[in-house]
């Protein structure tokens, strides 16, 4: 496990750029369904129970929540996407904050997206994975609450994503997750040291981490 992400600590929550942090350095977004576990994957990951906030009521993520690992490195939890209860207006200003912040925020480095296992690749999961691929921003897929499923139906839909984003020509990175039995951790620490220090001439490609 690396050290460095447990020292992640709260900068600021803005509902627009001009409140945000100076656009320099790196940073990796997470983004997901708001009932996917974005905060718990975050708090699990930093070993934070309480650094993003979470709520019983999804869709409480409305404003660009910003975390400092180190002065060059962050990471932004993004608004949750596709709570019904929530009115559309506030949708289309959600989706209008995240299309803001991932076409112009020069520092975002990568994106991790969450996916509950049981409810893979929603019409939001593929938008994130068609803007990235035609980005070549690399993406980092975290297929939550696996232990919701045995080991045996987990390893199959980690599989049939794969499979579905065989053809995916950039960075691309697969993995189960489990905030409650603290399950791929190690995985995710990797995955965000590749992240925030990229090979100068990575090969672009495929490649699954499986627990």
């Amino acid at each position: 496990m690396n050290p460095v992400y447990t020292q992640a600590k709260f900068i600021n929550s803005s509902p627009h750029l001009s409140n945000t942090p100076t656009d320099q350095g790196m940073e990796v977004a997470f983004a997901g369904r708001s009932n996917a576990g974005k905060s718990s994957a975050i708090n699990t990951l930093t070993r934070q129970h309480g650094l993003a906030r979470i709520s019983k009521t999804p869709g409480r993520t409305q404003m660009l929540n910003f975390f400092e690992i180190n002065e060059r490195q962050r990471f932004v939890d993004l608004p949750g996407y596709g709570y019904a209860k929530v009115p559309l207006a506030v949708k289309k200003q959600w989706h209008a904050l995240m299309e803001t912040y991932l076409t112009s925020r020069k520092s975002l480095c990568a994106i991790i997206l969450v996916m509950d296992v049981r409810h893979p690749l929603t019409e939001f999961d593929w938008q994130m994975i068609e803007w990235c691929e035609h980005t070549g921003l690399p993406l980092h897929i975290l297929l939550t609450k696996a232990d919701k499923l045995n080991y045996g139906a987990a390893k199959n839909t980690l599989l049939q994503v794969q499979n579905e984003l065989k053809d995916a020509n950039f960075p691309l990175t697969i993995q189960l997750f489990s905030a409650l039995k603290k399950t791929g951790i190690d995985e995710v620490h990797k995955a965000l040291d590749q992240l925030f220090n990229p090979p100068v001439d990575s090969a672009q490609g495929t490649d699954h981490a499986i627990l």
